[in-house]
C-alpha cells in the first residue's frame, strides 16, 4: 500500500502532560500540530488516583487532569491521533520523517514527549506472574484485589500514594522498602503512617513471588540479616522507578547512560528542529509541573525555529 505523504508544521510524539502542553502552545501559535500517541492520552498521570501537588488544584484525580489537558489542547486546534502507530522515524538536521501505519509525515519540527514506563521488578518470576499478581498500576488493577492482602514495592512518593489508594480496597497493604528511609515528600509519608491497614517493612527486599497460577506469596529478604521470610498475599504492585521510551529515536538522538534524552535548557536535542519534553528528558526532577514547563519551552522554541525556516525559504 502506498502511503500518503503529508507535510505539517509540528509533530508531537506523546500525549502526556508535556506533549499536551506543547500542543496547547503550538496551536495557539497557529502551527499545524499533530500529536501522536501509541498508548493512553495523559500518560502516567492518567493512572494516578490522586494528585495534590499540581498548582491550581488542591486535589484532583489523574483522569480528571488528563481530560482537562486533552480538552484544552484539542480546543486550541491540536489534533490527537492515538490509533495510527509510529513504525519508524528519521530525524536529521535537514530531514524529518515520521512514518505511521497510514501516513508518511514530513514535519518541519518534532517534539519528543514519549515519557517513561514503569521499571519491571527485578525478580525471577516477574514475567511469569505479570498480570497474575504482578502489576504496575493501582488504578488499573487494584480493584481486582478487594479485601485481599497486597504488597507495594518502592521508596518514592508514587509508591506511597498508590499504597494509600490500595488501602481503600485491600484488607491490608504491605509496603516493602529496601532501606530505612523513603525519598518521598514528608507529608505523604506521614499520611501513610496514619493509615491503619498499611504496614511498612523497612530494610526488606522483594526477591521473588510464588504461587500456582497466580501470586500467593512474596519472598522477602532482610537487607541487614539476610533472613528470608514468606508473606502470604495476592498481588505485588511495583513502583521502583521508570525507564524512558527512547528506542525509536536512539539511531538519531543522543541519550545519556541512563537512557534519557539529552538536551539543553531550551529543550533542543542534538538534531536541529527536534526538541524533547517531559519524563523522557534527562533531568533531575520528574513531576507534572516540570513536564508542563518542558512542553511550554519546547513548543515556543519549535515555533521560533519553524517561523525562521519559513522566512529563510522565501
Amino acid at each position: 500500500m502506498n502511503k500518503q505523504e503529508k507535510e505539517i508544521d509540528l509533530i508531537i510524539i506523546g500525549a502526556g502532560p508535556a506533549g499536551l502542553t506543547a500542543g496547547i502552545y503550538a496551536s495557539r501559535a497557529n502551527l499545524e500540530t499533530l500529536i501522536l500517541e501509541n498508548d493512553i492520552i495523559g500518560g502516567q498521570v492518567r493512572s494516578s488516583y490522586t494528585i495534590e501537588n499540581y498548582p491550581g488544584f488542591a486535589k484532583i484525580t489523574g483522569v480528571e487532569l488528563a481530560e482537562k489537558m486533552e480538552a484544552q489542547a484539542t480546543g486550541e486546534g491540536a489534533v490527537i491521533d492515538e490509533f495510527d502507530f509510529i513504525e519508524k522515524v528519521t530525524l536529521k538536521d535537514d530531514e524529518k520523517i515520521i512514518e505511521t501505519g497510514d501516513f508518511i509525515y514530513k514535519p518541519r519540527a518534532v517534539i519528543i514527549a514519549t515519557g517513561a514506563k514503569p521499571r519491571s521488578l527485578p525478580i525471577p518470576n516477574e514475567r511469569a506472574y505479570l498480570g497474575k499478581g504482578i502489576h504496575y498500576c493501582a488504578v488499573c488493577d487494584g480493584s481486582s484485589y478487594e479485601g485481599e492482602v497486597i504488597g507495594v514495592v518502592g521508596g518514592g512518593s508514587a509508591a506511597l500514594e498508590e499504597a494509600m489508594y490500595l488501602a481503600r480496597i485491600a484488607k491490608k497493604v504491605i509496603i516493602i522498602r529496601r532501606y530505612d528511609t523513603f525519598h518521598a515528600e514528608a507529608k505523604t509519608l506521614t499520611e501513610v503512617e496514619a493509615v491503619p491497614n498499611i504496614e511498612i517493612l523497612y530494610n526488606h527486599d522483594l526477591i521473588d513471588v510464588v504461587g500456582d497460577n497466580f501470586v500467593e506469596k512474596a519472598l522477602v529478604k532482610h537487607t541487614k540479616t539476610d533472613e528470608v521470610i514468606e508473606i502470604p498475599l495476592k498481588a505485588i504492585f511495583g513502583y521502583i522507578g521508570t525507564e524512558p521510551k527512547t528506542d525509536l529515536f536512539k539511531p538519531f538522538i543522543q541519550v545519556g547512560e541512563d537512557g534519557y534524552i539529552k538536551s539543553d535548557e531550551s529543550m533542543q536535542t542534538n538534531v536541529k528542529g527536534v526538541y524533547v519534553a517531559g519524563d523522557v528528558r534527562q533531568k533531575e526532577f520528574r513531576q507534572i509541573a516540570t513536564a508542563v514547563a518542558d512542553g511550554t519551552i519546547a513548543a515556543l522554541k519549535a515555533e521560533k525555529y519553524i517561523t525562521e525556516n519559513k522566512e529563510n525559504a522565501k
